[in-house]
């Protein structure tokens, strides 16, 4: 499980609009459907029983394989039905769409309906250039989906149709100074505040790794009544890959970091909701932290949604970047009160 070497590589390769607009109608590109092997995961601490990780306890998770040329990558994901249906964005761009099969206990089983298909650019023509469609964080609300990239830095909303999806039909003003932005460390958490918080439900995007003169991470609420730019307390060597709130009006925020000697890691920390205010640094503590010892890979992409009983639920992606050498997985977790 230890494959530093092959982290080491993945990390030195991966060096190597305001206004509402019309987009031109062009044929959609084809939807791709794709066969998922799905191969449960039951103990997220390797060779391990235990279930419980801090306030988190460890429901169940899948590691996901196709033969299909396109399948991987995956940055960030939604679901539009709670723990079932899901919209996701790969930051190859590619938009991918599909369904959680479930055990008799509940528990994540495999993948079902799974289809990918090529973003479109404000003609309609699918984007075969991935620098321009490095999509990383996404967030969907009535049909709508709101998509962050980094690299060429731009928050774009497109029509949610999974059989037709077509160009964006607006880009937003994400308030953070374009000039802030690093190339490749761009707006990889796209969410929506607490509907009945002080942000009354506005966009909150935050970046991963831009930081300000005092080594803080840039952020943006950028709908609501209070608009502007905050920052998140960067912690240790750990970088932000995807975040969304949780029904208390908190921030979870999934979190990477990578060294040499280490291998990766990931972390989930749980930010104020009061502390996410214009002109601020906003910052909270560390539920989990997990290294290569657990069933993890490259995490990417995280939701929170309810169960049917009434759990918190979260659910965490891996970008396999393409590599035979990395994983895509799916893990989820019941998130206990405190």
């Amino acid at each position: 499980m230890r494959r530093d070497a092959a982290w080491t590589a993945f990390f030195f390769a991966a060096l190597i609009g305001l206004a509402p607009f019309t987009p031109a109608h062009a044929d959609p590109a084809p939807v791709e459907r794709m066969e998922i092997t799905a191969r449960p995961i039951e103990n997220f601490h390797i060779g391990r029983d235990e279930k419980l990780f801090g306030p988190l306890e460890f429901v169940g998770g899948l590691e996901m394989t196709s033969s299909a040329r396109d399948f991987g990558a995956l940055s960030a994901f939604r679901f539009t039905s709670p723990g079932k249906d899901f919209v996701g964005v790969a930051d190859t761009g590619f938009w991918f769409f599909g369904s959680i099969a479930r055990d008799v206990e509940g528990r994540p089983s495999g993948i079902d309906n799974f289809r990918m298909v090529q973003m479109a650019d404000e003609t309609g023509k699918p984007i075969v250039k991935k620098w321009l469609v490095d999509a990383e964080g996404l967030d969907v609300k009535d049909g709508v989906a709101t998509v962050g990239f980094e690299r060429n830095h731009r928050i774009a909303q497109f029509r949610l149709d999974p059989d037709n999806m077509q160009a964006p039909v607006r880009q937003l003003d994400f308030l953070v100074p374009k000039n802030e932005l690093r190339q490749n460390r761009g707006f990889e958490t796209v969410t929506r505040a607490h509907p009945h918080g002080q942000h009354a439900g506005g966009l909150v995007v935050v970046s991963e790794k831009s930081l300000d003169k005092a080594g803080n991470i840039f952020a943006a609420i950028i709908e609501g009544p209070n608009r502007g730019v905050f920052t998140v307390k960067r912690s240790g060597d750990f970088d932000i890959t995807d975040g969304a709130f949780l029904p208390d009006g908190d921030l979870l925020l999934l979190e990477r970091s990578y060294r040499l000697a280490d291998g990766v890691k990931m972390r989930l920390r749980r930010i104020s909701g009061e502390s996410i205010a214009r002109g601020q640094v906003a910052d909270g503590p560390v539920l989990l932290t997990a290294d290569m010892g657990f069933q993890i890979d490259n995490m990417e992409g995280l939701d929170v949604w309810q169960r049917a009983d009434g759990a918190t639920m979260v659910s965490i992606i891996s970008d396999d970047n393409h590599s035979i050498l990395q994983r895509n997985l799916y893990l989820e977790f019941v998130l206990h009160p405190d």
